[in-house]
């Protein structure tokens, strides 16, 4: 009796922890803002571009005393790397006192993805549909 009430309490126990397992599972790829595993590599790899050129963006401040356009930042060497991750776009929003980099999906939105990402001189993100 003793063995049967053992095994039957890892059994439990299995289940309560996969249940818990593939909850979170589920809540990191919804957290990306996506509705499937491919959708929230591709949403990470557009917050770690956004963050790439804010970051130059910060550099091109700190040893030219402005703020610059994509182009001019691709140009100077402080990006290298591609304007676009499709289905996005990016682009750089300047202004005397602040940037914003701006990444915008085109086309229709099959996996639930944010349509414009956002990230400001704050390096605060913003997202919208």
């Amino acid at each position: 009796m003793g063995r049967v009430f053992g095994f039957i309490s890892v059994v439990i126990v299995m289940a309560i922890g996969l249940y818990i397992f593939s909850k979170q599972a589920q809540s990191s790829s919804a957290a990306a803002g996506a509705n499937s595993p491919q959708a929230a590599i591709n949403i990470t790899g557009v917050k770690s571009d956004l963050i790439s050129i804010a970051t130059s963006e910060r550099r091109y401040f700190a040893s030219e005393g402005k703020y610059a356009s994509l182009d001019e930042l691709i140009s100077a060497n402080y990006v290298t790397m591609a304007r676009q991750r499709p289905p996005y776009t990016y682009e750089v929003e300047i202004s005397s006192t602040g940037f914003r980099v701006v990444a915008t999906r085109s086309g229709e939105n099959t996996s639930c993805t944010p349509g414009r990402l956002s990230v400001d001189e704050n390096m605060e993100f913003q997202t919208s549909e």
